[in-house]
């Protein structure tokens, strides 16, 4: 079962979420909140595998609770029955009405795994909680080089990167950089002549290297630290 956290101050689309999720099978719908302060407290208390996660809302929005939620997740200790099964942090899953919103981008940074458009249909939303809660990013990797491309141009740098690149092998790095070039594992598998478990063990290490929480974040860094140039060439 996948435990989902749902979090959204709006009462009726709320209602329909969790409506929605408490119908469908392998899912299980453990806490609501209706802001952030209340996500994070609930994320705390329930240790959610997905968290669905509204940006826009008053007092703590998506983003701080994202950020919140994610660290204390870190911070806390295992719980009694660990599974291999599941996740070691919960995952986020962002909501928001416009697929370019700029909160988009800063969720990915504070370390979403990815986003739904709020009128998004009942199967691909089980769909992205399932591929979430998998470890996958919720969208294509194009999807992520556009939204990034199109914010990181207008932010200002970044003073601390969570860690220097120099920690990475060569290969580990050439990883990262097709990755955030939007090439998928099996592409870059492909294009490196390795297999698709040793993407993954490579884009793993790069993050533990690097302190970071989701494939996104690791792409968002590629990108803020000058890895990959907005608008350059793929090749």
């Amino acid at each position: 079962m996948i435990r989902v956290l749902v979090v959204d101050d709006q009462d009726l689309i709320r209602a329909g979420l969790v409506a929605l999720l408490r119908a469908a099978s392998g899912v299980e719908v453990v806490a609501e909140a209706t802001g952030g302060a209340e996500a994070v407290d609930r994320a705390a208390r329930t240790r959610p595998d997905v968290v669905l996660m509204d940006i826009r809302m008053p007092g703590m929005n998506g983003i701080t609770a994202t950020e919140r939620i994610l660290a204390e997740a870190a911070a806390a200790p295992p719980g009694p029955t660990p599974s291999a099964e599941r996740p070691a942090l919960p995952r986020v899953l962002v909501l928001t009405t416009f697929d370019l919103d700029e909160y988009v981008y800063a969720a990915l940074r504070a370390g979403a795994s990815g986003f739904l458009l709020k009128d998004t249909g009942p199967d691909r939303l089980l769909e992205a909680i399932h591929a979430v809660a998998r470890g996958d990013m919720l969208f294509a990797p194009s999807v992520t080089r556009r939204l990034i491309e199109s914010y990181v141009q207008r932010s200002e740098p970044v003073p601390d990167s969570p860690a220097s690149l120099e920690t990475l092998t060569a290969r580990e790095r050439e990883v990262l950089l097709l990755t955030a070039r939007g090439l998928s594992n099996t592409e870059i598998a492909g294009q490196l002549f390795i297999s698709e478990a040793t993407v993954k063990t490579h884009l793993n290490r790069t993050m533990t290297k690097l302190d970071l929480g989701s494939r996104a974040q690791a792409v968002v860094l590629a990108y803020e630290t000058g890895l990959v140039i907005p608008g350059g060439s793929p090749d």
